[in-house]
């Protein structure tokens, strides 16, 4: 199938796109927020969902329209004053949000969100509740890091990880992430500059991933490293992604209408349910567990739970229900799972048979697995 009909099969299937716009997209020259492209990137999802699709968007640009309002020339370095400006900026760029769609009828409804967010179960599917009751209510979710809380033990790094994440917890069939690059290009030769993009991935192997240069722009803070980690996160769920230029004219329209514009990366395998995704690719694991080889086999080969008996080491300080990390004996991780016990109550079973488990836990022993089929995800190679 030509690159054209891909491209054609994936827009004409996507039926809930999760779009994400940049700082440097959203910025004037001057670094302050252009309402003349907050205008046109509304007036492009609007014309997206009045195909009959739904779009979220997952926009940056708080920090830069709070320069702009506090007459900042440079981006802050300390953390108070990033989060005092992303303050600032967070409900200058929504008001702009809400005059562009209020102009087509649509409501901007804003999401701010932190890591733990995603990290909590219940706070997980109240998010996913909440998006898809905004879809109803013909409202646009426009979601963001919730910068003015968030340290470094809670933040994303990046939009582009936490428009992956929303994509996951929708099920969005396409990420559009909207950069101030038209896609992943090849370098030249001569190593001087680059080429055209590249129209279309079909894998994120190691060929495309040393395609990458990750240089950052003076108001982001993520290059195409950042993307392509994103990109995986969502193929690997069964989602598309596609990286092109915000500062094109009619980037959404255009991709709408199936034309070749910037790097489509196509999903890798079958589409998992929301529950894998979360396991699998959202949550932060809070501690490791590592197995013998007969016991990746039996998950890997027969989709078998993993039982104590093939634990051979445990790390961290977890509780029970807690999303853990499942390494071979060469410590590479290949999957993750729910936790059935504690780490303290795994340490003392590790490589016991299920009736020697019985007897270690007594009264504490609930299960004869340590992580059961149903809750663990085996990661794509």
């Amino acid at each position: 199938m030509s690159n054209d009909l891909v491209r054609a099969e994936v827009i004409h299937s996507s039926r809930t796109w999760v779009v994400k716009v940049g700082s440097n997209v959203l910025a004037g020259p001057d670094g302050t927020l252009d309402h003349d492209r907050v205008r046109h990137l509304a007036d492009e999802i609007v014309a997206i969902k009045k195909s009959g699709r739904r779009v979220a968007l997952v926009s940056s640009g708080a920090v830069g329209a709070g320069m702009g309002q506090l007459g900042l020339k440079k981006r802050p370095q300390d953390l108070p004053s990033i989060q005092a400006a992303a303050a600032i900026g967070q409900t200058y760029l929504m008001r702009a949000y809400e005059d562009a769609f209020k102009s087509h009828g649509y409501h901007a409804a804003q999401i701010l969100l932190t890591h733990s967010d995603f990290d909590s179960r219940v706070r997980y599917l109240n998010m996913r509740n909440t998006i898809h009751a905004l879809f109803d209510f013909q409202a646009v979710p426009i979601i963001n890091e919730n910068d003015t809380v968030s340290v470094d033990e809670i933040k994303f790094g990046d939009n582009d990880q936490l428009a992956a994440m929303v994509s996951n917890l929708i099920q969005a069939e396409l990420l559009v992430i909207l950069s101030s690059v038209d896609g992943l290009c090849r370098p030249l030769p001569d190593g001087q500059g680059f080429g055209e993009p590249l129209s279309l991935i079909a894998r994120l192997d190691d060929d495309a991933l040393g395609l990458v240069t990750d240089s950052r722009s003076s108001l982001g803070t993520g290059g195409m490293g950042s993307k392509l980690a994103s990109a995986r996160l969502v193929t690997h769920s069964g989602g598309n992604v596609i990286i092109a230029s915000g500062k094109r004219a009619n980037p959404l329209t255009t991709i709408m209408g199936c034309s070749d514009v910037g790097t489509l990366i196509l999903a890798e395998g079958q589409t998992r349910a929301a529950r894998q995704r979360w396991i699998g690719l959202t949550a932060r694991p809070k501690g490791s567990i590592r197995v013998d080889e007969g016991a990746k086999l039996a998950l890997i080969q027969n989709g078998g739970s993993l039982l104590a008996i093939g634990i051979s080491e445990v790390e961290g300080d977890f509780e029970k229900g807690d999303v853990i990390t499942i390494s071979d004996h060469h410590g590479v991780e290949f999957a993750r799972g729910l936790a059935n016990y504690t780490a303290d109550d795994t340490r003392r079973i590790k490589g016991l048979k299920t009736d020697q488990l019985r007897s270690a836990l007594q009264a504490s022993a609930v299960y004869d697995e340590v992580v059961h089929r149903d809750n663990l995800m085996i990661l794509p190679r």
